[in-house]
């Protein structure tokens, strides 16, 4: 098959390209960082580069939680997502597999199935769901021959990754970290091996019509577990530096100020503080009824994301000492 990946150059795309590359199929690949460049934000060019593909991947987005104006979620992931959708109709693609998130359910929303209603409570969260919306319009108007599966991912890990569970680690290793809050709270995470491994499997078992599934890497942990896992790899015991969310909030907001004032980003944000002490919790079940088995574990995971990104990560007990 002829594939194309929107953000194909990216932390996931990249992976995705080359396993799916390794199994026969040609593979286009959409990205600003890809040579020829495509942006999914120009029309023209996604016109252009969708000519003769049979299926797409749409991994292209805006993800981070800082991203100035927050117009760019939209321009990006909503716009996006109605060019892609353009390009399908004129070119007759029927398969388009999206990596959507469950930034879609919320803060707090408890154990999120993919039938919970949806009430994010950010700007890329709310793209995000626009973007599903779009894509659903499409597949509606063919359900018996258009296939469409939507990937609410958890948040996603692996070597090269630098999203929040990278800052976690980050900030562990140079004991910069404190615990916020109680630590109870529990985390539906995702090591890129297994994703990349269910994306590829997904291409040949959803048949015609309009698919949602959760993936997230289980059993759960809870913050606490994570943060004692995390240091162990770095010869750390315990948990380390405590203190109230309440305090933690008050930090976020005052790192939000300087951040406007300063045009900086740092590692720490209200938001991150909010996330970090929420439960992020989703179902998983309808993921184990399509039969994949995830390669790793998450502890896998770690541990080859802590032994890539940092190698020298004995001088972790020096920096917190």
């Amino acid at each position: 098959m002829k594939i194309a990946i929107t953000g194909g150059a990216g932390f996931i795309g990249g992976r995705l390209a080359r396993a799916l590359s390794e199994q026969g199929h040609e593979v286009v690949i959409l990205d600003t960082a890809a040579t020829p460049a495509v942006d999914v934000t120009d029309a023209q060019a996604v016109m252009d580069a969708l000519e003769g593909v049979d299926a797409i991947y749409h991994l292209a987005a805006q993800h981070r939680d800082d991203v100035r104006p927050v117009q760019l979620y939209y321009d990006v992931n909503v716009g996006g997502a109605e060019n892609i959708v353009a390009a399908a109709e004129k070119h007759g693609i029927e398969t388009i597999l999206f990596t959507s998130s469950v930034a879609v359910y919320g803060l707090n929303a408890g154990e999120s199935r993919e039938d919970s209603v949806p009430e994010p409570f950010n700007d890329y969260g709310k793209s995000k769901l626009e973007s599903e919306k779009v894509l659903e319009r499409w597949a509606g108007k063919d359900p018996g021959r258009r296939t469409l599966l939507m990937v609410r991912l958890v948040a996603t890990f692996g070597p090269g990754n630098r999203g929040n569970i990278f800052t976690l680690i980050d900030q562990i290793y140079r004991g910069k970290f404190m615990m916020v809050g109680s630590g109870r709270n529990c985390k539906s995470v995702a090591y890129v091996g297994n994703v990349v491994a269910f994306l590829s499997y997904a291409l040949s078992v959803f048949k015609p019509g309009i698919h949602i599934c959760n993936y997230a890497d289980k059993p759960d942990l809870n913050m606490r577990d994570m943060v004692a896992r995390i240091r162990e790899n770095f010869g750390l015991s315990g948990l380390g530096p405590k203190v109230p969310y309440a305090v933690g909030f008050a930090g976020g907001k005052t790192f939000d100020v300087a951040a406007k004032f300063t045009g900086r980003t740092f590692p720490i944000s209200a938001v991150r503080v909010q996330k970090f002490c929420a439960d992020t919790v989703v179902n998983a079940d309808k993921l184990k009824e399509t039969g994949f088995t995830a390669p790793f574990s998450l502890e896998d995971g770690l541990r080859e994301m802590i032994a890539a990104e940092f190698p020298d990560r004995e001088d972790a007990a020096r920096h917190a000492g």
